[in-house]
C-alpha cells in the first residue's frame, strides 16, 4: 500500500518542488503566460481529450457535478460558523471554504490514483468548481460586476459543451482533432503542479497557527460534507470517491489572487494557501488508503 501511495504523491509533489525550487534558485517564471496557456488553451484540450473517450456515462458525471455543487454550497453556509472561531470576517473566508484546488492539484492526484476512469469524474468536480468561482466568486471580488463577460470568454465553458455534447450523443472526435488534442493537453498537469509550486515560492505565508487550524477544519468539513452529500445523492462508488478526494484538496491558489484583488487580508489568505497545500502531502495519503 505504501508503494502505491508513493506512487500517486511523488509525480505531485516533485512537479510542485520543481517549480518551487526554479524560484527559489533566482530564475524568471512567467506565471501570467502559463496561466492564460494552461486555462484557456491547455484545460480545454485536456478535457475534450479525457472525456471524448472516457467510460462514463452522462448521468453519472451530471450527479458528480450536482455533487460537487451541494458540497460547495454547504461550505458557503459553514463560513458562517467558522468565521466567529477564527475572529474573522466572513468574506475573508468564504472563498477558501468554498473553492479547493481541484485543478494544479486535485486533477494530477486523482489521475495517478483512479487512472482515467477516475480522472473523468475529477474533470467533472474541477469544472463544477471553475463555473461556481468565475462566476458567484468573481461577483464577490470583482469590482467590474461582469462575472458572466468572464465567463463567456473562458473557453473552458465552451470545452464543457462540447464533452457534454459528445457524451449524449456517444460521438467521438474525429482522428484527427482527437490525436491534437490530445497532444497538446499533455503539458497541461506538468505545468499545473509546477506553477503551483511557483505560486508557493511566492507567497509570503504568515499566521501560520491560524492557517493549520483553519486547514483541519475544513479539510474535516469537506470531506464528510462530500461523503454525505454522495450518499443522499447515490453516486457510483468511483464518483463517490473522487468526489470526496476533490473536495478535500488543500485550498487553491486562485483564492489568493481573488483576495488580492478585492483587498481582503491577502496575506492571510496566502497563510491559508501554504499551511493547507503543506498539510496535503500528510493528509492525502491517509485518506487515498482509505478510498483505493
Amino acid at each position: 500500500m505504501f508503494v502505491e501511495l508513493f506512487a500517486v504523491m511523488a509525480p505531485v509533489f516533485v512537479g510542485a518542488s520543481l517549480g518551487f525550487t526554479w524560484i527559489r534558485l533566482g530564475h524568471a517564471y512567467p506565471v501570467e503566460f502559463v496561466t492564460k496557456l494552461v486555462f484557456n488553451i491547455g484545460t480545454p484540450a485536456l478535457i475534450l481529450a479525457s472525456l471524448s473517450g472516457a467510460e462514463i456515462d452522462a448521468g453519472s458525471f451530471g450527479s458528480t457535478m450536482l455533487g460537487t455543487l451541494l458540497v460547495i454550497v454547504a461550505m458557503g453556509l459553514l463560513t458562517f460558523a467558522v468565521a466567529p472561531l477564527l475572529r474573522k470576517d466572513w468574506r475573508v473566508l468564504l472563498s477558501p471554504m468554498m473553492y479547493p484546488n481541484t485543478g494544479n492539484m486535485g486533477l494530477a492526484v486523482a489521475l495517478y490514483a483512479f487512472g482515467s476512469s477516475g480522472f473523468a469524474f475529477a474533470i467533472a468536480s474541477m469544472v463544477t468548481v471553475s463555473l461556481v468561482q468565475f462566476t458567484f466568486g468573481t461577483a464577490m471580488h470583482s469590482r467590474s460586476g461582469r462575472p458572466l463577460r468572464t465567463l463567456a470568454r473562458t473557453p473552458t465553458v465552451y470545452a464543457i459543451g462540447i464533452a457534454l455534447a459528445l457524451l449524449l450523443t456517444d460521438t467521438a472526435l474525429p482522428r484527427w482533432l482527437d490525436n491534437t488534442v490530445d497532444l497538446i493537453s499533455g503539458f497541461t498537469v506538468p505545468l499545473m503542479l509546477i506553477t503551483l509550486g511557483v505560486s508557493l515560492a511566492s507567497i509570503q505565508a504568515r499566521n501560520l497557527s491560524s492557517g493549520i487550524g483553519f486547514s483541519v477544519v475544513r479539510t474535516l468539513a469537506a470531506a464528510l460534507l462530500a461523503w454525505g452529500v454522495g450518499s443522499v445523492i447515490g453516486l457510483p462508488p468511483l464518483a463517490h470517491s473522487i468526489l470526496v478526494l476533490q473536495m478535500s484538496m488543500p485550498v487553491a491558489v486562485f483564492n489568493y489572487l481573488f483576495a488580492q484583488r478585492s483587498g481582503r487580508e491577502p496575506k492571510y489568505v496566502a497563510g491559508l494557501v501554504f499551511c493547507s497545500t503543506l498539510l496535503s502531502f500528510i493528509y492525502l495519503p491517509i485518506l487515498l488508503a482509505i478510498m483505493m
